[in-house]
């Protein structure tokens, strides 16, 4: 086990994000120093983090990571003695279409951080070099499509199907090498298909959510049946909180929620929970649309390794979190209505004709 005195100072990339935002509140909620940095992308919300403002223990940058001048700036200033990494574009569609900005940001991204966080690391001294931890934060993606049977677990072989996946392995390797080739603390972790509040409307079940609420028909790739395993977000936080406190150095660990579903089975779920907070309303109905290209077909996680080293466990069942999550995107229109009005109107992403 890591030890620090007092609140750990903990630098975070992607603070504005869908995972990035619940790691910040978490932390602040803990009494850690947190100083986020964030480029704004379209996925980024400000609004998601509104429970930070004022707060003592929390500080905001915008900034990119490909920026080596500001991510020195932002060590010396800061000086944490913990990095969680989180800042990367995510959405399998958008790389579709467009890879280049997957590459630019979560591999050449990722290195420029890992430069900057290794400077910061080998001038420091004592038990704060001993204590500082680098958190790679990563998907279960970059391990392929699994069959009828079998789960991933920390080690599967790489296998990455989609331009997003490719990113992600890339800058997984990278983590690793950076901490075999100059001793960096680093942790890794790969975690399921997650979903909960403040999720961008582009992912799945935000998009059946949204589209359901407004009464537009839920849109499903191919024939519905390809299964992912569902993992609440605040679960995913923990987690990563505890690989970043107790995790071992140079380590990997998989995370996901025990719960593989068909697509087609959660827009069915979705549709009811809608219509049982608002009864009377008429449901649209679900679409069946042209498949993504090359879509994996089946994702599972094994979760033994962080199970047993960290005692962790998913708290939320997906009825539960589910149940959780529809029930947010209902009493949180405020949040999610200026998305669709603006920045993202939940149209087909990832069409091949768009290269």
């Amino acid at each position: 086990m890591s030890v620090s005195k007092g609140p750990d100072r903990v630098l975070v990339t992607g603070g504005a994000g869908f995972i990035g935002s619940a790691v910040c509140r978490a932390l602040v909620r803990q009494g850690q120093h947190v100083f986020n940095i964030d480029a704004l992308t379209y996925a980024s919300n400000l609004a998601s983090l509104s429970e930070t403002e004022g707060r003592d223990n929390y500080r905001f940058m915008h900034g990119d990571i490909r920026d080596p001048a500001l991510l020195e700036a932002a060590f010396a200033h800061f000086a944490p003695n913990r990095v969680v990494h989180l800042a990367a574009e995510t959405h399998v569609d958008r790389s579709i279409a467009s890879a280049t900005e997957f590459v630019q940001t979560n591999v050449v991204g990722t290195q420029v951080l890992l430069d900057a966080a290794l400077r910061y690391w080998e001038a420091l001294k004592g038990e704060v070099r001993h204590s500082f931890r680098f958190l790679h934060v990563s998907t279960d993606e970059v391990f392929g499509s699994l069959g009828e049977d079998g789960a991933f677990d920390e080690s599967s072989p790489y296998d990455p199907r989609s331009p997003y996946a490719a990113s992600k392995a890339a800058s997984d390797h990278l983590v690793n090498a950076w901490g075999h080739t100059y001793g960096l603390p680093v942790l890794r972790s790969n975690a399921s298909n997650n979903y909960g509040p403040f999720q961008f409307p582009e992912k799945f079940i935000p998009l059946m959510i949204v589209n359901a609420l407004v009464g537009k028909p839920l849109p499903l790739y191919g024939d519905g049946a390809n299964v992912r395993d569902w993992l609440y977000v605040d679960d995913h936080v923990e987690g990563l909180l505890r690989i970043l406190r107790d995790g071992r150095v140079g380590e990997s660990y998989v995370l996901g929620g025990s719960a593989q579903m068909r697509n087609v089975d959660v827009a069915h779920r979705i549709l009811d929970l809608v219509a049982q907070i608002a009864p009377g309303s008429t449901m649209p109905e679900i679409q069946f649309v042209a498949d993504r290209a090359g879509h994996d077909r089946r994702y599972a996680v094994d979760c033994q390794k962080i199970g047993a080293e960290l005692n962790w466990r998913p708290k939320q069942s997906f009825e539960t979190g589910l149940e959780r999550t529809v029930g947010w995107f209902f009493k949180r229109q405020d949040w999610w209505r200026p998305i669709l009005d603006g920045r993202y109107g939940g149209e087909r992403l990832g069409l091949r004709d768009a290269l």
